[in-house]
């Protein structure tokens, strides 16, 4: 039995949530609201950081990366299978690296930013932190976008999918990031139709069902967050 404890639009939490649909192994979901502090939650992870994994038998396993790790050395074989970590180190490094952009480098610059600003400050309390958004944080995510969503679009004119020939964990990764931020509406997609015809192909999956029902009161998603075609 796995359980995730994460959040709606936690964009790792997502990420994990997508590998675990792709192998047929959907968790119990536990929401957590990092910003409480929940002492039991900061047993599981002191980091106090969503996601973290707990499987019947095993330690925590707290963090998207280290998740996946841990799904590489308990699924591998399913993993490989299905193509989502290929066996070739070559491209196992690739994958990994991409799925590190888009984990660290777009969440840095992109949708840790837009998620805090437009999501998680509305329940923060305003002694730690919530209120309005910052504007210059919105402008900065918004310009950032740009140049990523154009570097997808420049992987999928070279490959069929970001890291090779299959979908793996790279596309994974980037979609779940990106399906974070479309719901608010803020990926520019008609600068690069290939990065658009490219995500369409990944919210087509099953596994992506999930994602595309849940909403937030008081907040509504895009027009074409859940339009499998666009």
């Amino acid at each position: 039995m796995l359980t995730l404890f994460h959040h709606p639009f936690c964009p790792h939490s997502r990420f994990v949530r997508l590998i675990l649909e792709e192998l047929a192994a959907a968790p119990r979901l536990v929401e957590e609201r990092t910003w409480e502090r929940r002492a039991d939650f900061l047993v599981l992870n002191p980091a106090g950081t969503t996601p973290v994994l707990v499987e019947e038998g095993a330690p925590p396993v707290p963090g998207a990366a280290t998740i996946a790790e841990y799904l590489c050395e308990t699924r591998g074989d399913t993993l490989a299978v299905l193509g989502l970590m290929p066996r070739d180190p070559g491209t196992r490094v690739e994958v990994r690296r991409l799925a590190a952009w888009f984990n660290d480098k777009f969440f840095e610059e992109v949708s840790g930013a837009l998620v805090l600003e437009r999501i998680y400050k509305r329940y923060i309390p305003a002694a730690q932190g919530g209120g309005p958004p910052n504007t210059d944080a919105l402008r900065a995510a918004r310009a950032n976008i740009r140049y990523h969503l154009a570097y997808i679009g420049w992987l999928i004119r070279k490959r069929d999918w970001l890291a090779g020939e299959s979908l793996s964990y790279a596309d994974l990764a980037a979609a779940a990031h990106l399906s974070a931020v479309d719901y608010l509406g803020e990926v520019p997609w008609d600068e690069d139709e290939t990065a658009r015809a490219w995500y369409a192909r990944i919210k087509s999956r099953p596994a992506f069902r999930a994602l595309l029902t849940e909403t937030l009161p008081g907040i509504d998603p895009a027009p074409s967050y859940a339009d499998l075609d666009f």
